[in-house]
């Protein structure tokens, strides 16, 4: 068996059309497929985040909120690579959304930070 890579991540988020500005607009992600679910009564959002990897969003109706703290057992955060960290956590601010201190991560030694999507899931930058 050979695994060649992530297809796609998917998180549910509370509120469709503030993750959906967010996700789009201020991170600048582009729309594969934006479908209603009658079915499920929700929304189904796929983003294109490179050639081979889409994030998938689903907005239920009501979702329980996300364990944080202490962590909980599941996803922890969504890591994206960036070229120039400085520059993107400069555009990230410009547009309101906050980031932690850019710091090395100990192991690789690189570059990182963290900020929040608006349901609170933390997402990093590594570079």
């Amino acid at each position: 068996m050979q695994l060649t890579a992530i297809h796609h991540v998917a998180i549910i988020v509370s509120d469709y059309e503030v993750s959906r500005d967010f996700y789009v607009n201020k991170l600048g992600f582009a729309v594969v497929r934006e479908n209603w679910r009658p079915h499920k009564q929700d929304w189904k959002l796929d983003l294109r985040i490179d050639e081979t990897t889409e994030l998938e969003i689903f907005a239920p109706k009501d979702p329980p909120a996300r364990p944080s703290y202490p962590e909980a057992c599941g996803l922890r955060h969504l890591a994206f690579a960036v070229d120039d960290i400085e520059q993107v956590v400069a555009e990230l601010e410009e547009r309101g959304i906050a980031c932690e201190p850019i710091r090395y991560d100990e192991f690789t030694h690189r570059k990182m930070t963290f900020f929040h999507d608006p349901d609170n899931l933390p997402l990093e930058l590594h570079e």
